[in-house]
């Protein structure tokens, strides 16, 4: 790591500290008005029947996505769940249905059973402490997320949605080269698209 990517990654502790201050103050009934909001809404695209989408159990204060992935199963979409394997490696991911009993991983996370399928998700729901309108996020620091991207990119396109309150929004993301930047950010309040309009036609087309 240069100096300057240590500066960076000094300034986004903060930067992510302060953002998820901002995300723990919410009560819960804003919270579950969010999540209620970000579900009746739905993904800002035609999602195309049989689609696999991942979303993640909500732990500390984040964006309940349950309710989303709920509404995105009722319309076709296959769900699945992350599972940690080791810090710096790829999550995998394995289906799963709302109405599923998960077991506790490594982590404490809730996630599918071990005999669940195995799959690679085309929409990757993902939650985050802090973004920018450029499409950045801050992540808790392990990295979890820019490794999947990155690793599972290779093979197969994978839109990638944070979900977040809008609370979470900051003015800049600094930016190291190994981040991930997302393609969507869902708030209660906002659909941020970050690809070119001609790519964003394109899907909706």
């Amino acid at each position: 790591m240069t100096l300057g990517d240590q500066h960076m990654s000094n300034s986004k502790s903060e930067l992510r500290a302060k953002a998820l201050a901002k995300r723990d103050a919410l009560s819960e009934k804003k919270r579950t008005a969010a999540a209620a909001k970000l579900a009746k809404r739905g993904l800002p695209f035609k999602l195309l029947p049989g689609s696999i989408v991942s979303g993640y159990s909500p732990i500390r204060s984040e964006i309940d996505p349950m309710p989303l992935l709920t509404k995105l199963a009722e319309e076709g979409a296959r769900l699945a769940l992350p599972c940690v394997t080791a810090r710096g490696q790829s999550l995998i991911f394995r289906l799963f249905h709302p109405n599923d009993r998960l077991m506790l991983g490594p982590l404490g996370i809730p996630e599918p059973s071990p005999a669940a399928a195995e799959v690679v998700p085309d929409i990757m729901l993902t939650p985050l402490a802090a973004f920018d309108r450029l499409g950045h996020r801050i992540g808790y620091g392990a990295g979890h997320y820019d490794f999947t991207f990155a690793h599972l990119r290779k093979a197969k396109h994978i839109v990638g949605i944070g979900l977040a309150f809008a609370a979470q929004e900051i003015e800049t993301v600094p930016a190291l080269s190994h981040d991930v930047a997302l393609d969507y950010v869902l708030t209660e309040t906002d659909v941020f698209d970050f690809r070119s309009s001609e790519v964003a036609h394109s899907l909706r087309g």
